[in-house]
């Protein structure tokens, strides 16, 4: 009995190693976690920035100035004309320091921000972040205007991804960025006026 006791204990433990992040990972249909990360242009991002305003993509990956973390992060850039037609606001996400971040996304020219999560709370709440390293997993989150998670992706094409979401975006019937097909109005010539002068 005790020897049955023995291996059923080494089983959990075993089980509780081989654990991934993946298994406390958000799934589609679920509410996205309520981060709250500071970006690389020193503003800070919350969840309910964006809820009844416009979707969101938060796109992970584990370091800054590595090979595939920047191919994926230029490729966000490249593609960034065919994402900004969408209502979306997009970022990548690290655990790595904003300083860090700043720096990297300034060698890039990025047009957009990097989330920076150095003490990895918001990668777990996401369920990306590694048992150890403190890094996070590469995994991309689509969420909707409701603050709906629409898309995880965890298979990542990280030169081609911008594009890859862009099509992913029409897919998932993302809201069109709307144009003003409306003139300008133009601008009024202030009026003439006289000026009394008294001696």
């Amino acid at each position: 009995m005790l020897k049955m006791k023995r291996s059923v204990c080494l089983v959990l433990v075993a089980l509780m190693a081989v654990a991934s992040p993946a298994d406390e990972r958000p799934k589609v249909g679920d509410k996205v976690p309520d981060f709250k990360m500071q970006g690389s242009d020193e503003q800070e991002y919350a969840a309910t920035d964006f809820v009844d305003k416009q979707a969101v993509i938060i796109a992970w990956f584990p370091r800054a100035f590595t090979g595939g973390c920047t191919k994926e992060c230029k490729s966000l850039k490249d593609a960034g004309e065919q994402l900004k037609g969408f209502e979306v606001a997009y970022f990548t996400a690290s655990t790595d320091p904003v300083e860090k971040n700043a720096e990297f996304a300034k060698s890039l020219e990025l047009d957009y921000p990097i989330l920076c999560d150095p003490e990895g709370k918001n990668a777990a709440l996401f369920g990306v972040l590694r048992k150890e390293g403190n890094a996070a997993e590469r995994v991309t989150f689509v969420v909707g205007k409701n603050g709906t998670i629409l898309a995880v992706l965890d298979k990542v094409a990280t030169e081609t991804h911008g594009d890859d979401l862009a099509k992913l975006l029409a897919e998932l019937g993302v809201d069109k960025r709307k144009e003003s097909t409306s003139p300008r109005p133009k601008l009024k010539a202030p009026k003439s006026t006289t000026v009394d002068v008294i001696d």
